[in-house]
């Protein structure tokens, strides 16, 4: 179970007042996935990168962030942001992903082939209801930016 921890946050409200906010947080570690060529692969197909989309995460990503304890905090189309309270959790997932979605697109012509690009970090995040945010989740964004695509991250 991931839990959390309050720290203080001063905010000044006018020249001589300032208010203090409890903002939760805890130390996480963060998955941010991206597909690769997304608007490539829906412009050349829609319907199949789609269906095959859809498949790869009821049949494979899905269920493996799942056996790694992970929690998928959003999804954004082509991507998606997964909270996991081990970073070790975190990788063996991508790496499992990684290997099995190369595994699953070996038949499919390279250009039409559905990779991703994941990146890792383990980092201070700030809870809002069930939304995460703060500097470890915009670290996350950054590596899976500069990730290999089908690299673990």
């Amino acid at each position: 179970m991931l839990t959390g921890y309050h720290t203080p946050v001063l905010r000044g409200v006018g020249e001589d007042q300032v208010t203090q906010d409890a903002v939760a947080r805890r130390l996480a570690a963060i998955f941010a996935a991206d597909m690769v060529g997304y608007s490539r692969l829906m412009s050349a197909d829609e319907k199949g990168t789609i269906a095959r989309q859809k498949a790869h995460r009821s049949e494979l990503i899905d269920p493996k962030i799942a056996e790694h304890d992970g929690r998928i905090v959003k999804l954004m189309g082509d991507g998606m942001l997964v909270e996991f309270a081990s970073v070790v959790d975190a990788v063996r997932c991508a790496v499992e992903v990684q290997q099995a979605m190369a595994e699953r697109e070996c038949d499919v012509p390279e250009e039409r082939r559905i990779r991703y690009r994941v990146g890792i970090n383990l980092g201070d995040i700030v809870i809002d209801g069930d939304d995460i945010l703060g500097d470890g989740v915009n670290i996350a964004a950054r590596l899976e930016a500069m990730a290999e695509p089908g690299s673990p991250g």
